[in-house]
């Protein structure tokens, strides 16, 4: 790395690009083209954020790892520095504009900086610990479900020698759901600005704990959107796939994939059970939609309402 004050430097806009390993951190801060590394460990991750607050940053951008960028995100956040995570599909698409096909640590370190000075995404604040920890335990969770769910259909074509094996399994899974179940209700209980939020939201029929949490956890901004907004947030908002002459189909994309599982989830038993979504269903049906589409409309109908609800402080009126 090239020496510099250990005071910090001017006040020009200066972005940084990290490229996450599981063991390596390759930064790149663009201006005045810095490279150096460290290892993705505690003691590598205080030393780059202590280098990178001697410099006044516009931004530093990592892209999505699935759990890799997570320590580094976080001491960032602490120190106040403006971290902000990306999609890796925004880095890659935004390299293939430019035609650049090579690529190791440092050049994708780089192309990393360079999209933050060219597409200058917004820093986002950063969840507080105890939200951080809701949302963990939301994730295990869903693992815990998924694996629950595979197990099942395991057991259905297991021949019987085999059930046994399978049964203790899924008695095992069920102790931990129903811990996780139990903590989640205990750390969520004790977030206080939450409680409203969950009273109107645990109102709706349909719309159990599974569901409150998770938009508690991964929608804060719920009830401060519009209808457009919060559709897109949750990845319910269709998109036209038009050129000339042709016509697509539209699709849902994007958004924030767990609040889209625990909706779906939550729908296939509020179009039994909440009169409200049953006869939406059942009219969109009719019209000759198709069961998918008509409960994906369902689910953006839903999420608007609740947005309205806690918006409006209401909860559910039953007539």
């Amino acid at each position: 790395m090239k020496t510099t004050s250990s005071a910090r430097i001017g006040n020009t806009e200066r972005n940084v690009g990290i490229d996450v390993g599981k063991s390596t951190l390759d930064v790149l801060i663009l201006e005045p083209d810095i490279y150096f590394q460290e290892p993705n460990s505690p003691e590598g991750i205080k030393r780059l954020v202590s280098k990178l607050s001697r410099y006044k940053l516009s931004r530093i951008v990592v892209e999505a790892t699935g759990g890799y960028e997570r320590y580094l995100v976080e001491a960032c956040a602490e120190k106040a520095l403006p971290i902000i995570i990306v999609q890796p599909m925004q880095v890659r698409q935004f390299a293939r504009a430019q035609g650049l096909q090579a690529k190791t640590d440092k050049l994708d370190a780089r192309l990393i900086a360079q999209f933050g000075a060219v597409m200058k995404p917004e820093p986002r604040p950063i969840a507080s610990k105890k939200v951080r920890y809701i949302k963990d335990l939301l994730a295990r969770k869903r693992q815990l479900n998924e694996t629950r769910t595979q197990e099942l259909n395991r057991l259905h074509k297991a021949p019987s020698v085999l059930t046994p094996s399978h049964t203790r399994l899924l008695k095992w899974l069920d102790k931990e759901i129903a811990w996780l179940n139990d903590k989640l209700a205990k750390e969520v209980a004790e977030v206080t600005e939450w409680q409203r939020t969950y009273e109107i939201l645990s109102s709706v029929p349909g719309i159990g704990d599974g569901v409150a949490f998770t938009l508690l956890g991964e929608l804060p901004e719920l009830g401060a959107l519009s209808s457009r907004q919060v559709g897109a947030l949750c990845g319910l908002a269709p998109y036209n796939r038009d050129s000339g002459s042709m016509k697509g189909r539209r699709r849902i994309k994007g958004g924030r994939a767990p609040i889209r599982t625990v909706l779906y989830m939550a729908m296939l038993s509020a179009i039994q059970h909440n009169k409200i979504m049953k006869t939406f269903y059942q009219k969109l049906v009719a019209q000759g939609k198709h069961k998918k589409v008509a409960l994906t409309a369902c689910m953006r109908k839903m999420m608007t309402i609740l947005n309205a609800m806690v918006r409006d402080n209401q909860e559910w009126q039953t007539h």
